[in-house]
């Protein structure tokens, strides 16, 4: 096991695919297939995208944290920020149709924690005075 891996990024959304690029290759080398990285991967770029859009509300208004590391059987993602509380109960689940014909009916915007919570095996949120901590974590194997 080796220690977990750090970045730290301005808030900004040029600097989101940094932040992505960063948790690909932790999960490369977990040994994920690439179709499990890129879900990964679109679940850290909508994280990073939440925070500065809701965290902050406006974008270069402070950091966020980024870590990963391979643990216990899982791959274990952190995101750090300290901006506004985020209380995930407060977000209504979204609507998604039943089928790919009546995509035309999904709402833009919303479904960030809907994918969060459907790409990874575990998403939790806390919040104290240093800020939002948001923990992903995918199983290996």
């Amino acid at each position: 096991m080796a220690s977990p891996k750090n970045l730290t990024i301005p808030g900004r959304y040029d600097r989101i695919r940094e932040a992505c690029d960063f948790v690909v290759a932790g999960a490369e080398e977990a040994g994920f297939d690439p179709d499990e990285v890129f879900r990964i991967q679109l679940a850290c770029d909508e994280a990073c995208t939440n925070i500065i859009e809701h965290a902050y509300g406006v974008e270069d208004a402070g950091e966020i944290g980024v870590s990963w590391e391979i643990k216990k059987g899982a791959f274990i993602i952190e995101l750090r920020d300290s901006g506004r509380p985020f209380r995930p109960e407060t977000v209504p689940s979204p609507s998604v149709p039943d089928t790919p014909e009546d995509v035309d009916e999904l709402k833009v915007g919303g479904l960030g924690l809907h994918f969060m919570r459907t790409l990874m095996d575990e998403v939790k949120f806390s919040f104290n005075d240093e800020g939002n901590h948001l923990v992903m974590v995918k199983n290996i194997g």
